[in-house]
């Protein structure tokens, strides 16, 4: 019971924090999972996020890569992070309903966490690869 607490009270502080991000809130991202060690991030795909070939955006697709890393890298390192380098390998166009990203921290330090996120495409519930990305999130302040 105490660990769904803890959960529930982190799930609402980091959407206070997706909030107060105006591009977020512009996209329409929602987080929809947010525990020590993962996160998950929901975009939905809508024309006005779509590319000419009627894909979503890749800038879209890295931008909730990027968010998840760092609120997975947040939850283990503490408030007060921020993305200091990350890679995308986009797998196949996203196209559908919307995506999720899932990140999870395969190293922890001090100061920086290595975080790994998987980016899915989500059509009528069956999920869809279209990118992985990978990236180091660092606490402000620390010097590596």
């Amino acid at each position: 019971m105490k660990d769904k607490l803890l959960m529930d009270e982190m799930l609402e502080m980091g959407r206070q924090v997706l909030t107060a991000q105006p591009f977020s809130m512009l996209i329409g991202a929602e987080l929809i999972g947010f525990a020590v060690g993962s996160a998950e991030l929901k975009v939905p795909i809508k024309n006005e996020l779509k590319q000419q070939h009627g894909f979503l955006h890749g800038g879209v697709v890295s931008y909730a890569a990027d968010n998840a890393l760092t609120y997975v890298g947040g939850s283990v390192l503490g408030p007060g992070v921020v993305t200091s380098e990350f890679k995308i390998n986009y797998v196949r166009p996203a196209m559908g309903d919307y995506i999720v990203a899932r990140a999870t921290a395969i190293y922890v330090g001090k100061t920086q966490a290595v975080c790994r996120c998987d980016v899915f495409a989500v059509k009528d519930a069956k999920e869809s690869l279209c990118a992985t990305a990978q990236g180091t999130i660092t606490k402000i302040g620390s010097s590596q």
